[in-house]
């Protein structure tokens, strides 16, 4: 056997060996995670628009505004839109400038970790929605390597486009190939303006089969690649569908996917979009729902291995004021900028699992998910139902008098310790000093 046969077949093996663990349901958070709290490993952000709309936004971003609720939040990342023809101005000048200073002082502000995209066409080069000339990949190259370098010192990380595959349904210019040969030409100039900065490909919309991430798994492009991203969206779903555990489903999904085809079971994935509008329309969720949806979520990423790099909520306020508009009703903050429950579900669920060393999932009856997290002085758990139609009721089995009982933003005082206390999809908390582990009993009570 050659040297080359020889690495071909021991990649061949690695792979199916990854398959095979990922197929026998083995997950890999206990020993993996325990060296770090969960928020030196794992981003939690959410989604602004400072980047779309020039100098005042139409949408109501005001970066003063922003970066107050994103600390509101306790949130350590944001994902915002680095156009190219905002970036890019007549005279082929470069940089910072009027039409992006929102997104400038955002950046700036040191608040969050930035995740910006790189993307979408400029109206003054030719044949670059997408590019597909060598002379448009060149312009793009040149405004990718002037836009990370504008952003080094920030511990940025970037993202080609958006949802690119979408664009593919109606428009035979968005090809797998022509976005794989754009990534090969703006990666090597990224990652020498911003050496440290993860470069993520895919932003994947909503892809039926995955026949589109499918046929990008089958290229080379996740080799150059640090990581891989997706946007994962239930709202129009079924109402039994718009659930947390549908998204987590195929997000574990594309990791068995990504680990496959690569034959790293920690590959790095980043969930850049994820979240449930709330409108008065077909499509969507009560207030309350989005609020639960967003809690468990972030409570179950502390199970999840190294491969999930972190979760993207979009988005941080409500993009326009009608009721029964789809895309205006996303926020986590009315357009007004008042709360909604989401903003109390987010920061106290991520304040409650942020020091996570390490957590595992657990089904300890049908329908009813429990976290446990061991943060060294204590263990916490998290209850929930994982469809609003089914609800349960649970206690103690024995008295804990350590034990502290909650609802996640719950006003009045928690369920006393041994009285049964009823189970939704609000994720009730439970912490114990020390390493005592609460056992619960659990009765169906619908």
């Amino acid at each position: 056997m050659t040297e080359q046969s020889r690495k071909r077949a021991l990649r061949r093996f690695r792979m199916l060996m990854c398959g095979l663990c990922v197929a026998a349901g083995l997950s890999y958070p206990a020993d993996a995670q325990n060296a770090q709290p969960l928020d030196q490993r794992f981003l939690l952000g959410v989604g602004t628009h400072q980047g779309l709309g020039g100098v005042t936004s139409a949408r109501g971003y005001v970066p003063a505004t922003a970066i107050k609720q994103m600390k509101e939040l306790g949130v350590t990342s944001f994902r915002d839109d680095f156009p190219w023809s905002d970036f890019e101005l007549p005279g082929k000048r470069l940089g910072f400038n009027a039409l992006n200073g929102r997104l400038e002082t955002q950046i700036r502000s040191g608040v969050g970790i930035p995740l910006l995209i790189l993307g979408t066409g400029h109206h003054l080069v030719p044949n670059s929605d997408p590019p597909t000339t060598d002379e448009a990949r060149q312009r793009f190259v040149t405004y990718a390597a002037a836009a990370a370098q504008a952003v080094a010192s920030r511990q940025p990380i970037f993202e080609l486009w958006n949802e690119y595959n979408l664009r593919a349904r109606a428009e035979p210019l968005f090809t797998v190939e022509n976005y794989v040969t754009l990534a090969r030409s703006v990666q090597p100039a990224v990652k020498q303006a911003a050496p440290s900065a993860p470069f993520v490909v895919g932003a994947l919309g909503d892809d039926p089969g995955w026949k589109w991430t499918d046929a990008l798994l089958k290229t080379d492009l996740l080799r150059i690649a640090d990581g891989m991203s997706i946007h994962i969206y239930n709202h129009c779903l079924s109402p039994a569908g718009r659930t947390a555990a549908e998204a987590i489903e195929r997000l574990q999904n594309l990791h068995q996917r990504v680990a496959q085809a690569t034959g790293n079971p920690d590959y790095p994935i980043y969930l850049t979009e994820t979240g449930w509008p709330t409108p008065s329309a077909k499509c969507g969720v009560t207030e309350q729902l989005a609020a639960d949806n967003m809690a468990q979520i972030i409570l179950w990423a502390s199970t999840a291995g190294p491969w999930l790099k972190g979760i993207w909520l979009y988005e941080l306020k409500d993009s326009g004021t009608k009721p029964g508009e789809l895309e205006d009703n996303f926020g986590i903050y009315h357009f007004d900028n008042s709360p909604k429950p989401a903003v109390c579900s987010i920061r106290e669920s991520w304040a409650f699992i942020r020091t996570s060393l390490k957590a595992t999932r657990t089904t300890p009856a049908p329908g009813v998910v429990q976290i446990r997290s061991d943060s060294g002085s204590e263990t916490k758990l998290a209850l929930w139902s994982e469809t609003a139609s089914k609800r349960f009721e649970v206690r103690l089995k024995n008295a804990e008098p350590h034990a502290e009982i909650s609802y996640v933003c719950q006003q009045a005082p928690g369920p006393a310790a041994g009285a049964w206390t009823a189970l939704s999809t609000t994720p009730l908390l439970v912490s114990v000093k020390g390493t005592a582990v609460p056992d619960f009993e659990i009765r169906p009570s619908n």
